[in-house]
């Protein structure tokens, strides 16, 4: 019998969305700022949610949110995902980046529902193109210790890469807009658009 890790939550919010032009984890889709819906989001589904983000962003967040600032020992998200794999080895994480303004509760259920502790992580992946969401996935510990050894071999540092060359379970989300990146003002205004007629 396996033993299934505990599940923490983590908005990665630490980029600096260059392409979009403005903080994409502080866009107000739901009323809030982006981060702190998913974090509420998250916590709903996870035993304990924390918000990834750069040391001069810290200030901007309420007082009552856990954060992990990130340690900027690797690039890109990897950055978020391990500065948390180091303070929580023992625990997967369910990541979101804070640009899917579409996500919902019911998709994260389902993403935990499907979960496979036997894989290196769960991903949700369009059918239409199935390739793992790294950053709407759920992280086993050992796929983190094991992403430690795939960055310092030099090989790469793209999450996606690193899922697509190991062991991972897919799953559909039931309402595939919820995958929409919000990257661009375009995005933006699609993703808008999406809200107001669901």
């Amino acid at each position: 019998m396996i033993s299934v890790a505990k599940l923490y939550g983590l908005v990665l919010s630490g980029g600096k969305s260059t392409r979009m032009g403005t903080d994409k984890g502080l866009i107000r889709y739901h009323g809030i700022p982006q981060r702190e819906h998913l974090y509420h989001l998250l916590g709903q589904v996870c035993e304990k949610t924390f918000i990834s983000l750069r040391e001069e962003q810290v200030k901007e967040l309420p007082k009552d949110m856990k954060y992990i600032v990130d340690e900027d020992e690797y690039r890109g998200p990897y950055n978020g995902l391990l500065s948390a794999h180091h303070q929580f080895p023992e625990v997967a994480w369910l990541v979101l980046a804070c640009d899917l303004p579409l996500i919902d509760a019911d998709a994260l259920k389902q993403l935990i529902a499907e979960r496979n502790p036997k894989s290196l992580a769960t991903a949700f992946a369009q059918r239409k193109n199935p390739l793992p969401e790294p950053l709407c996935a759920i992280w086993e510990p050992e796929a983190l210790k094991t992403s430690v050894a795939y960055l310092e071999s030099g090989v790469g540092t793209c999450p996606r890469k690193f899922l697509i060359n190991n062991e991972v379970q897919l799953v559909y989300p039931k309402n595939p807009n919820v995958l929409l990146n919000a990257n661009s003002e375009e995005d933006y205004r699609a993703a808008l658009a999406k809200l107001t007629t669901a």
